[in-house]
């Protein structure tokens, strides 16, 4: 009777246990479903606002760890929306200025939120967060090509001027929040995780919405984050072996791409559209009052303004947007605002490729966050890239993995034994 209750209590057990679910797996679970519903941008707030507070909620019930070594990236997003709330004062009335404002407060929280949860199983957040953006992903360039193709009378819903625009409100987003997950997708196959088959599945969908927005900010992002992360990927290659793979498998995935492109372009309709999209200098951008000439031409007027022109206020003073994130700091935010920005992007680019050639576990994840956040920043002084949910993303986890300490070896463990001695 006592080995019956003990057999009992015994299958019980396990049968509790198995339906025990950790805090590790609710959290991971929490940031799975922040990245998921990033590609989904088409109304305000999105569904990634309302996930970032179901996240922050499920990490403040078990504490949230925040290290010294991410005060600078603090302090200077801080000081940025400083600067931008002092613009803001002399508009309050305007609807449209305290919501552009009070998004800037709310990408700096998700930035430092980000930055500070890498303190903990990093690796498999990362993970995470890697495979619900390929989710996101992939949603958007689905919608992206049935937009596109104007299937089931979608068009209008999910195209703008007849580019690919999917579940965001412009093409010129959709395409850079494509590149991330491509570029991971591509390391993988480089150094072997997955195969090139399904890598190239993997890529395919994202690659295909990403060309067909034909953004050419988004299309020199991509060139040259894969660039970059190969490059990368090579340098701290752990042998010759992968080198040698690495090298012909970019070989291999650059042919079939050109392959795909040359495809693409045998359709008349996508080809017109591209070789008016591939062309560097737009009608738009020429002359003074152009777009460039606009950003040039802002730059005195922005020398007597210690609070800027106050948030959206540049189009009032020009045509358009600054399209430029570097004027739109100073312009939005003051001058307090811009040089913080500034220096945010400079100690960003410190932080970043001392990360990238740090040996490990988490490195290859560093080198695509990096070579994908690094081309971003680049990309800042052609589009406004201040706003954008993806970019505070990616400044978070490289943040947040600069932040952390290797994991020692045995030979370090040796090296600082005999320091102590």
């Amino acid at each position: 009777m006592s080995a019956l209750a003990d057999r009992t209590g015994d299958a019980g057990g396990r049968r509790r246990g198995a339906l025990t679910i950790s805090h590790a797996t609710i959290k991971r679970g929490a940031l799975w479903l922040l990245t998921a519903s990033s590609g989904f941008a088409l109304i305000e707030p999105s569904p990634y606002e309302v996930a970032f507070l179901l996240v922050l909620f499920v990490f403040a019930l078990t504490g949230i760890r925040f290290t010294q070594k991410l005060l600078p990236m603090a302090a200077l997003l801080l000081l940025y929306n400083i600067g931008g709330a002092v613009s803001l004062i002399p508009w309050m009335e305007d609807a449209a200025s305290v919501r552009f404002t009070a998004v800037s407060v709310y990408l700096m929280v998700t930035a430092i939120f980000l930055a500070a949860i890498m303190a903990e199983d990093a690796v498999g957040r990362l993970e995470t967060l890697r495979k619900g953006y390929l989710f996101a992903a992939w949603c958007a360039a689905f919608a992206a090509l049935i937009g596109y193709f104007d299937i089931a009378g979608l068009g209008s819903a999910f195209s703008l001027h007849g580019r690919a625009s999917g579940t965001f409100k412009d093409p010129n987003v959709l395409g850079p929040f494509l590149v991330l997950p491509i570029v991971y997708a591509l390391q993988h196959v480089l150094i072997g995780r997955i195969g090139l088959a399904r890598g190239l599945l993997a890529m395919s969908l994202p690659l295909a919405a990403l060309f067909l927005t034909f953004s050419r900010g988004a299309w020199g992002n991509l060139a040259v984050s894969a660039l970059l992360m190969i490059t990368l990927t090579f340098l701290t290659a752990p042998s010759a072996s992968r080198r040698a793979r690495i090298v012909f498998l970019t070989m291999i995935a650059f042919v079939l791409m050109a392959a795909a492109l040359l495809i693409a372009l045998s359709f008349e309709g996508v080809r017109s559209v591209f070789e008016i999209r591939a062309t560097l200098d737009q009608a738009y951008d020429q002359g003074v009052t152009g777009r460039f000439g606009n950003q040039l031409r802002s730059i005195p007027l922005l020398l007597g303004e210690p609070n800027g022109f106050g948030p959206l206020r540049f189009r009032w003073f020009f045509p358009e947007d600054p399209h430029n994130v570097y004027i739109n700091a100073f312009a939005s935010y003051g001058w307090l605002g811009g040089v913080a920005w500034l220096g945010l992007m400079a100690a960003t680019c410190y932080a970043g490729w001392t990360l990238v050639f740090r040996r490990a576990p988490w490195q290859n994840h560093a080198i695509v966050l990096w070579s994908v956040l690094f081309v971003t920043i680049l990309q800042g002084v052609q589009i406004d890239t201040d706003h954008w949910r993806h970019f505070y993303l990616m400044l978070g986890l490289v943040w947040g993995l600069a932040a952390l300490r290797p994991p020692s070896t045995p030979a370090a463990d040796v090296r600082s034994a005999r320091g102590q001695a």
